[in-house]
């Protein structure tokens, strides 16, 4: 698909919403996967004036009844196989307008699709519009409609934030357009209409959404779409399309690493991977880039943010700092606060909370003023996220402030020790959390999955031992488990609080 087939599709889907009703500042919710369709919604909606709402796909029922209601939004566009889930909550939320698509619409090729029988009466029952049908009827932009990017949402974009109660971060057409901008200056390697992104993020997430997708299109790139992950399917986009830039989360470079068929792929052409979302380990940074011909390096950001505030610099590899987020972006402000108050700034090398301040943080939560008034204080946005700052000015994400873990009063962060139980050869993934402790009051217990190779020849007490030889012996784990997988949201960050509630039950 060509930028102008994109822009003609996207001014048709607009005036569709027009007609349908929607107003500015109406809201429009998407629950679609990497799909040329998620791109149209997305910038239609927002040329509409609404306010677009993207929902994971991945999402049960409680979790989508809860995100339309609280956002208000009265028209949802789904891929056909949702249609028995939106179908499901549409009497307790605004829903009205069911916009229903395929993965075949607006496709090139020839391929068989058909909608079983219950599926077609669902898609009856909720009244639903076809996408690909409907769009031929509206060809022009709807005019009249103004918007002042500073002040209007274009964004209800959900986090849990610092307390796990999901909320919406509201983001403006200018904080969007902002962060694409600071994140594409940040990026000289990539030339302008020259690179070929891969984007295997969801765009419904907001790293995705910028790094995938707003600054790709900033910068004029071609954009390959991966609907969902998977790492067979991976490797072989990235060889077929000749990926040059593979921005990431760390479970997904962990993946690949592990694919027992790594070696049959040649993925030579990617120049360049931002990973974020989650702490990179240093580990995966050198078996990763062993692959490329070029860098893999760690950058940071928060919902609330657009996301990014913070990346290694990656025009001259000697500048990279391995373990940091990095520095600042452009017109991005970063501070080390005490962790008690927040209110008086830390020395370098001191552990503090991270607080930043720039032109891409949020206008306020949606709906949460006690929330907004927690995060947003005299023009900072406190990240709940403990760092420090070198003597250069490099900042390195100490852990979450909720999942630090006091063994005898004394602190241990869990980036610490995953970034040690990363070094063992049988270690594929690893997360640790804090458990209850008669004699310590907390203490350390690691869950880990163990590459193939190994599954067989170790056991926990090899892993405590190899811990206890790199680091004090209170930071070791006490207790290590085996499992299959770990949990993770639908970007691939491990979920540490579901082993925390795990723990406790």
């Amino acid at each position: 698909m060509t930028y102008r087939e994109l822009d003609d599709l996207t001014n048709q889907f607009s005036s569709l919403l027009v007609k349908l009703g929607v107003k500015k500042g109406d809201r429009v919710a998407l629950l679609l996967p990497n799909t040329p369709q998620f791109l149209i919604c997305y910038f239609g909606a927002m040329r509409a004036g609404a306010i677009v709402v993207p929902c994971s796909p991945l999402y049960k029922e409680r979790e989508l009844e809860f995100q339309l209601s609280d956002s208000q939004a009265e028209t949802v566009v789904a891929l056909d196989s949702l249609c028995p889930l939106v179908a499901s909550v549409q009497e307790r939320t605004r829903i009205r307008n069911v916009i229903i698509t395929s993965l075949v619409d607006l496709s090139r090729n020839t391929c068989e699709y058909s909608i079983e029988p219950e599926d077609e009466k669902t898609v009856r029952s909720l009244y639903a519009i076809q996408f690909e049908d409907f769009l031929k009827e509206h060809a022009e932009r709807p005019s009249g409609i103004e918007i002042d990017p500073k002040c209007d949402p274009a964004l209800f974009q959900y986090t849990g934030g610092t307390t796990g109660v999901p909320k919406a971060a509201i983001l403006t057409h200018y904080n969007l357009v902002v962060n694409a901008l600071q994140f594409g200056a940040w990026l000289p390697p990539l030339g302008e209409g020259r690179e070929t992104v891969l984007a295997a993020l969801p765009l419904f997430h907001i790293f995705g959404m910028t790094a995938a997708m707003n600054m790709p299109i900033l910068k004029a790139e071609t954009i390959v779409l991966v609907p969902r992950f998977e790492t067979s399917e991976v490797l072989k986009v990235i060889q077929k399309h000749a990926v040059t830039f593979f921005p990431g989360v760390p479970t997904m470079y962990v993946a690949l690493i592990n694919d027992p068929h790594i070696d049959d792929f040649n993925l030579r052409t990617v120049r360049l991977c931002i990973s974020g979302g989650a702490p990179l380990p240093i580990e995966v940074i050198s078996k990763f880039e062993a692959l490329i011909s070029g860098m893999l390096v760690e950058g940071y950001g928060l919902t609330e943010a657009s996301p990014v505030t913070h990346c290694n610099p990656v025009d001259r590899p000697e500048k990279v700092r391995l373990g940091s987020i990095g520095i600042p972006l452009p017109d991005t402000e970063t501070r080390i606060v005490d962790i008690e108050t927040g209110e008086h700034d830390l020395s370098a090398n001191e552990n503090g909370e991270l607080v930043v301040s720039g032109p891409q943080v949020m206008a306020a939560y949606w709906n949460q003023p006690e929330e907004t008034k927690h995060t947003l204080r005299h023009g900072w946005l406190y990240t709940g996220d403990v760092a420090r700052m070198d003597n250069d000015g490099y900042f390195y994400i100490v852990d979450r402030k909720k999942d630090m873990i006091n063994v005898s009063g004394m602190k241990v962060w869990p980036r610490e020790v995953e970034e040690v139980l990363y070094g063992h050869p049988a270690v594929k993934e690893a997360v640790v959390i804090g458990i209850a402790d008669a004699y310590r009051g907390e203490a350390v217990k690691a869950y880990i999955v163990l590459t193939e190779k190994f599954k067989e020849k170790t056991g926990p007490e090899e892993i405590i031992h190899f811990c206890k030889d790199k680091m004090a012996s209170f930071k070791a784990p006490v207790q290590v488990e085996f499992v299959n997988d770990l949990p993770k949201t639908s970007v691939g960050k491990v979920l540490r609080r579901v082993l925390n509630k795990e723990e406790r039950l």
